[in-house]
């Protein structure tokens, strides 16, 4: 008898294992681009200044974030900076981070960059930016938060140096807005970028989506920043499948953490 049910027994962690090793695995492989403690993996490109030069500590750790800080600078003097991953992506992926606004910002921030900042997908290498330029050429999946004086909209889709299409027709306005409203400044939002294999771009605000748009491609005219040498440079093909992923300095004070990426 005992070894009957001894028996039963090992045939039921038997078919126990069996059915474990055949179900999905329902985990998801998420890469952290960001340490929790330093820099490490990333590169500032500040205008007016070279590759890898931080003026100021513009970028820095604080408590587990990464900090856009201007409490160094006498003003802010259109600076406009960026921040590097060092390594380009090409879709399918998944890009997730949290953010969160401060309040206080230099005297002589624009008014449009008050609580105005983003993530910069699809960009070209920052080595073949000049020091004088503003912004890399590349999609800037806006953030925007409460400002005095404006309605804002969040999860925004900016272009400089690029084109999109949106619902069938290319769009060569530089900034498109969505249609959900900005949350409050100063509290922790979770933001993502879905890029699907056919090139599609679905950014969503606290799992929510805010903007789609497909066929990001280089703007033969170099609105808002240099595309025409990447132009030539590919031979005048337009389309973009991919590229660096930046975090932007635009006059505001910002926190950036958990920063994670999903290659599909």
């Amino acid at each position: 008898m005992r070894g009957f049910i001894d028996g039963l027994a090992a045939t039921a962690i038997a078919l126990a294992a069996a059915g474990c090793s055949a179900m999905p695995q329902s985990g998801e492989n998420w890469e952290s681009l960001f340490d929790g403690r330093t820099l490490n993996g990333w590169t500032p490109k500040i205008r007016g200044f070279p590759l890898g030069e931080n003026y100021r500590d513009t970028f820095h750790v604080r408590d587990g974030a990464i900090v856009v800080d201007y409490s160094k600078y006498d003003q802010f003097g259109e600076r406009f900076g960026h921040l590097f991953y060092k390594e380009a992506f090409y879709g399918p992926y998944r890009l997730r981070f949290e953010y969160r606004f401060l309040e206080e910002h230099p005297a002589d921030t624009p008014a449009w960059a008050i609580a105005n900042s983003g993530v910069m997908i699809f960009g070209e290498d920052p080595k073949g930016m000049a020091v004088g330029d503003s912004f890399p050429v590349s999609v800037e999946a806006q953030l925007l938060g409460p400002a005095p004086g404006q309605t804002r909209f969040n999860g925004n889709m900016c272009s400089p140096g690029t084109n999109v299409v949106m619902d069938g027709k290319l769009e060569t306005t530089h900034c498109i807005n969505s249609k959900t409203p900005s949350g409050p400044n100063g509290v922790w939002a979770e933001f993502e970028v879905e890029v699907d294999a056919g090139g599609t771009v679905t950014q969503k605000i606290n799992g929510v989506p805010t903007i789609v748009y497909s066929t990001v491609q280089l703007d033969p005219e170099g609105k808002m920043a240099n595309s025409k040498p990447l132009v030539v440079a590919a031979g005048g093909k337009l389309m973009l499948d991919g590229g660096t992923i930046s975090l932007q300095s635009e006059g505001n004070p910002i926190e950036f953490r958990k920063i994670e990426i999903l290659r599909k």
